[in-house]
């Protein structure tokens, strides 16, 4: 998971592939979901999964 960008998005690879912007922590639990990856909350804070620069997963800056 990038750093956010100035609207706020981070972009989000899966597996070394684009899965797109999310704007908030359900725009990456929808990513995972539709990835097939764990989306219960342990998930989020998981450094095995989810690797979050530029602040953790409640660190949204529009959020």
């Amino acid at each position: 998971m990038l750093p956010p960008a100035q609207d706020g998005g981070r972009r989000v690879t899966i597996h070394g592939e684009g899965a797109g912007t999310a704007y908030s922590l359900f725009d990456v639990l929808d990513f995972l979901h539709r990835a097939d990856l764990p989306t219960a909350g342990k998930a989020i804070d998981d450094p095995e999964l989810i690797e979050w620069r530029g602040g953790g997963p409640y660190d949204w800056p529009n959020g």
